[in-house]
């Protein structure tokens, strides 16, 4: 293309910006947007916003601005509620206003709408919702208790073989829960395609979604420029997110289709479900819905259960009180069970501090504004990303004092009793776009920790001159937070312990 050609579409493309930037500011309010730091002309904040631990960023800048804020990038008003009160107040108290997500450009160009986290809050987000509120309401999880505890104890046997290669076991098992639990289809011991399909699906959504990942969610008029183009190789990603997203979709549901025209399906939600189902368009409901629940679930659980490993390397009283407790219950001749766990009071205190110290998503997911708002004498307009600091909520000293203590006992009241706090749904996010899959990590949760606790001892590992080996104990990731790899020893705490782990499992 000649360079004045060139120079011309630039020259648009500046222009474009400018135009969006300037009828963005002119608002029918005069009213002030939340406080936040000062941006440049035109760009804005797209400088100021953090790339990685941006929770812990704004967990500083509501030092000075307050617990709400906003920043702004290109145009576009991005507000930051930092305590419980704000969040209850927008997220829950306004829920038909705050309950939709943003409309991301590479998400309209993947086709990702059908993702439930992340779609519009439309007529099709509410069909799927309410097909997954009604599978994983917590009486109709109890059926899968059976097969989630024996799906633990199968990861278990493989932790007694090859402990050193622990987080691949644990990936093991929570895509053979999700799988088995979705469609009756037991995962492969390595490489299986659905799984992998569903793990590329997610780290796609988590590397594109947060503000600043992708230019082109800032400035969407990018993607009308021809493909030859410098920086558009968005598209070709674009391409390729699509039709893996479809894969998710349709792989596994085709699965259970095809087993039960030759009557080998397994129980499953996609079972009972197809055969409660009367139309092409209640199918597709179907499998967008648990197409959703496995690709959200295959990295999320793995997380925690890295975390819990590391907690008890770090804090090895807390694992000697937790086991303490369970040998009292079991007299260490046999596994524990779900059935056990009002018994338990101080496991189940672990594992809710377990998803309040360092929780898998310290800043949920943006939600959006349908419409202008006033709050705390502020404008929010219309179109403005929302982002609760679900980090600040659970950190708050004023509600967990010494936040960044790992201690169960917060959660037990003086006589020994589990505290129920709601603030711990923070962890699984706001309002109408709260986490249905909630009460399926409770139950997957505390049976790994009890299984875990009761058969093994998790501690530092050790290099060949018997040296202890450091434990970084840091975090990372976009998305969702997971521990940074670390070394660690898992041994079984005795030869009973190995010959309950080795028995047959049904």
């Amino acid at each position: 293309m000649p360079f004045f050609s060139t120079l011309s579409l630039v020259a648009l493309a500046l222009a474009v910006v400018f135009g969006v930037v300037v009828n963005r500011r002119h608002r029918r309010d005069s009213l002030p947007r939340p406080p936040g730091p000062k941006g440049l002309p035109v760009i804005g904040n797209l400088f100021d916003i953090p790339k990685t631990n941006s929770w812990l960023t704004y967990e500083e800048w509501a030092r000075t601005y307050g617990d709400i804020m906003s920043v702004e990038v290109f145009g576009q008003v991005i507000v930051i509620l930092q305590s419980p009160k704000a969040v209850r107040d927008l997220l829950e108290k306004r829920g038909t206003i705050y309950s939709d997500r943003p409309s991301l450009p590479f998400f309209e160009m993947a086709q990702w709408g059908w993702f439930l986290p992340t779609s519009r809050f439309d007529d099709q987000w509410r069909a799927c919702r309410r097909l997954l509120d009604r599978s994983l309401r917590p009486s109709a999880t109890v059926q899968y208790r059976p097969t989630i505890r024996a799906k633990t104890v199968k990861c278990l046997q493989r932790m007694l073989t090859q402990p050193n290669d622990y987080r691949a076991h644990i990936e093991q098992l929570q895509s053979a829960i999700n799988m088995s639990v979705a469609y009756g289809y037991d995962v492969k011991e390595n490489d299986d395609p659905f799984v992998e399909t569903g793990r590329e699906f997610v780290r796609m959504i988590q590397e594109t979604a947060l503000p600043g990942a992708l230019l082109v969610n800032d400035l969407p008029f990018l993607r009308n420029l021809p493909d030859w183009f410098p920086g558009t190789g968005f598209k070709q990603l674009a391409k390729l997110s699509r039709k893996l997203g479809e894969e998710v979709v349709a792989g596994p549901l085709g699965f259970v289709k095809d087993a039960m025209a030759n009557g080998t399906a397994q129980p499953s939600l996609a079972l009972d479900d197809l055969r409660e189902c009367t139309s092409e368009k209640g199918e597709r409901d179907i499998s967008l819905a648990l197409g959703s629940l496995h690709a959200a679930g295959s990295d999320s659980m793995v997380a925690v259960l890295t975390s819990f490993l590391l907690i008890l390397v770090l804090f090895p009283s807390v694992q000697e009180k937790a086991q303490a407790e369970l040998d009292a219950v079991t007299g260490g001749t046999r596994l524990p069970e779900f059935a056990d766990r009002p018994a338990l009071p101080y496991v189940d205190a672990l594992c809710k501090e377990v998803l309040r110290w360092r929780m898998i998503s310290p800043l949920a997911f943006p939600h959006s504004a349908t419409e202008d708002d006033v709050y705390e004498g502020y404008l929010i307009p219309k179109g403005s990303y929302i982002l609760a600091n679900s980090w600040s909520l659970l950190h708050d000293p004023a509600t967990y004092p010494e936040p960044h203590a790992f201690k169960p006992e917060r959660f037990l009241s003086p006589d020994g009793h589990v505290i129920d706090d709601p603030g711990l749904n923070a962890a699984f996010g706001f309002g109408k776009r709260i986490c249905p899959g909630r009460h399926l990590v409770d139950s997957k949760l505390f049976i790994a920790v009890a299984l875990v606790l009761s058969t093994f001892t998790v501690g530092k590992a050790k290099d060949a001159k018997g040296n202890e080996i450091p434990v970084p104990g840091t975090f990372s990731g976009p998305l969702v937070s997971q521990p940074d790899a670390f070394a660690c020893s898992i041994v079984p705490r005795s030869q009973a312990a190995v010959e309950l782990i080795s028995a047959p499992v049904e």
